[in-house]
Parts: structure tokens; C-alpha cells; sequence
């Protein structure tokens, strides 16, 4: 029961809004009166919230998250990093690691401007259509490019990039400048820059990235802000204090 309930939760995605119990049953591929008795403990447990007819996602599962101390960590150690990149650029900025072949949001400082960003904490996005995912993927194991390279990329607007030879030169690139690139892959109108953080590991224990409204974009301006802030807390992270 226990995987069915999981199965519930998971049929929550970034932009969904409150979801009807027969559609939950639907996604999860489960009889409407098994999830129905599910979905009545979870609310009871706070893991789900009933919002008129539907559900979504309850504030259990946030404080749940937030506790996590491998995250927690890096986030309260990431946070000065990310607040003087904010700070440097007036930008929205994003710290991400992976999580299998997704980037999972760990924190994000909005910019000045309202952007409409997919992006939000504790969400994911597919590592391919986003900055913060590519230098996450470039300097993960080999193996892992490999299998990410191998299957069909997945496509969030017309700009996302499904070709893998195209992604695999990104990648090379990523891996000889220390830099990654969104041009308008993950949300129209938003492109951006990301630099990996190393913990000592020789791979990327997360990224962190600046995104800006298509038409400012200057990656000449942003990267030396962006170095400098993943540069910063990959040394405090190789000194072990996170």
C-alpha cells in the first residue's frame, strides 16, 4: 500500500493545479476506490490537502523536505553565495542538484522582474532544458551522459534541444569553460547561465544559475558574477563545512 500511496504523490507534477480523485486514480493506475481510501489518509496525514474537489500536494510533505539534512546543508551553506550573486546581478538565481535525470530546485532568489519560470523549490525539470541540469550532467559519471544521451531528450518548447549530437557538444563545451546555457529551452523568453559546485568529488554536487528575460541576456556581463559565486561555495564545500 505503501508504494500505492507513493504513486498518489507522484502523480503531482510542476504546473499542475488541484487534481480530482479520478484523475489521481487515472495517473496512478488505480481502482477509484483504492484511491479513494488512500487519498483520505493522506489528507489525514497532512501529505495531501483537499482543495475544493480536488487535491494537491499538503504542507506536511514541505516541512518533511526541508529537513533533509544532506539539502539543508548545502542549501544554508549555499544561501550567502546565492544572496551576493542576487545581489551582483539583480537577477532571479537558482540552486539545483540531480536527482536521477532531473535538476531538483533547492533554492531560488526571484529578480526584479517577474519572470515566468518553471523553475520552483523542491520541483523538478528535466537536466537537458535547463542551465543549472546541463552543468549538472557535465560533470556527472560518463555512464550517466551516455544514457541521457541515448534516449529521446524531452522537449518543453520549441527551443529545447532533442538532437543528441547538438547536446553533446553543449556538454563538451560545458565541461572545457565551466559554463552552461538555456536559451528559451525550458520557459519562452527566459534564457540563462550556470556554473557547477564541486565538493572534491571531481563531479558536480550542484549548480547554481542566473536567469534573465531573453532580450537583456548578456552572458559576457553575468559569468564573471557566476564563477565567482560557484567558485565561493565549492571551496567552502571542499572544506567540509556543509
Amino acid at each position: 500500500m505503501l508504494d500505492k500511496a507513493v504513486a498518489i504523490l507522484d502523480c503531482f507534477g510542476p504546473a499542475d493545479g488541484p487534481c480530482r480523485l479520478s484523475e489521481l486514480a487515472r495517473r496512478a493506475d488505480l481502482r477509484k476506490t483504492t484511491a479513494h481510501r488512500l487519498v483520505a489518509d493522506l489528507v489525514r496525514l497532512g501529505l495531501l490537502e483537499r482543495v475544493g474537489d480536488g487535491y494537491r500536494l499538503g504542507g506536511k510533505l514541505f516541512e518533511l523536505g526541508s529537513l533533509v539534512p544532506r539539502r539543508l546543508d548545502l542549501r544554508e551553506t549555499a544561501l550567502p553565495f546565492l544572496q551576493d550573486l542576487y545581489a551582483a546581478t539583480g537577477e532571479t538565481v537558482h540552486l539545483g542538484v540531480r536527482e536521477g535525470r532531473s535538476v531538483v530546485y533547492l533554492e531560488r532568489i526571484h529578480g526584479h522582474d517577474e519572470l515566468a519560470l518553471p523553475s520552483r523549490i523542491g520541483g523538478q525539470l528535466p537536466l537537458t532544458c535547463t542551465g543549472v541540469g546541463k552543468a549538472l550532467l557535465a560533470f556527472a559519471d560518463p555512464a550517466l551522459i551516455e544514457e541521457v544521451l541515448a534516449e529521446p531528450l524531452p522537449r518543453r518548447t520549441e527551443y529545447s534541444i532533442t538532437d543528441p549530437k547538438r547536446m553533446r557538444t553543449l556538454i563538451e563545451q560545458c565541461q572545457a569553460s565551466g559554463l552552461a546555457y538555456e536559451e528559451q529551452e525550458s520557459a519562452l523568453g527566459v534564457s540563462c547561465i550556470a556554473a557547477p559546485v564541486f565538493d572534491g568529488s571531481g563531479q558536480a554536487a550542484a549548480a547554481l544559475s542566473v536567469a534573465v528575460p531573453r532580450a537583456r541576456f548578456s552572458p559576457a556581463q553575468l559569468a564573471p558574477a557566476v564563477r565567482t559565486a560557484a567558485l565561493g561555495l565549492s571551496r567552502r564545500l571542499r572544506a567540509g563545512t556543509a
